[in-house]
């Protein structure tokens, strides 16, 4: 079994970026990179194309999470059937997503944040300009994320 996630925020440049290489790194210290299976993008258009945020990239460094240049993309149609997580940044990606999920009849929709047992949303720091609490916030989710998929995991084998 592989699970594939894909983390979801507005320009796919700061947040859904760093989910998805800070998610890569817990994966692969654990053992799991043939399991699990990680990407992002964003519900809008206004990045695409363009490499992660400076300060982002900055504060994976600092925190020791590699990451490779990549390109912002936007969501597709397909990318539902083709991902079993979808988890978004913030309440606003939520409604974004709905024009590429409608309904969300998998219920595979979450907003990162849930999984932690608080129902609040990971700030942008496009806006905050804090990228330490993004990235804290980042963390806490990836990690309550992971743990419920191993628990899926070994309770399948």
């Amino acid at each position: 079994m592989t699970v594939r996630i894909l983390f979801v925020c507005h320009g796919n440049i700061c947040r859904s970026p760093m989910a998805e290489f800070v998610m890569k790194d817990l994966v692969a210290k654990e053992g799991l990179s043939d399991r699990i299976y990680i990407e992002s993008c964003a519900t809008s258009t206004e990045e695409l194309g363009n490499d992660i945020y400076p300060p982002a990239k900055e504060e994976l460094r600092r925190r020791g999470i590699p990451f490779e240049k990549r390109c912002a993309r936007q969501m597709r149609q397909d990318d539902y059937d083709r991902f079993d997580l979808i988890v978004a940044m913030d309440s606003r990606n939520l409604r974004n997503l709905r024009l590429f999920c409608g309904s969300d009849p998998g219920t595979k929709v979450s907003r990162l944040m849930q999984h932690t047992g608080e129902f609040r949303d990971v700030e942008d720091p496009w806006y905050t300009g804090d990228f330490a609490k993004c990235f804290d916030d980042i963390l806490e989710g990836c990690e309550a994320l992971l743990s419920s998929i191993r628990a899926v995991m070994y309770d399948e084998l």
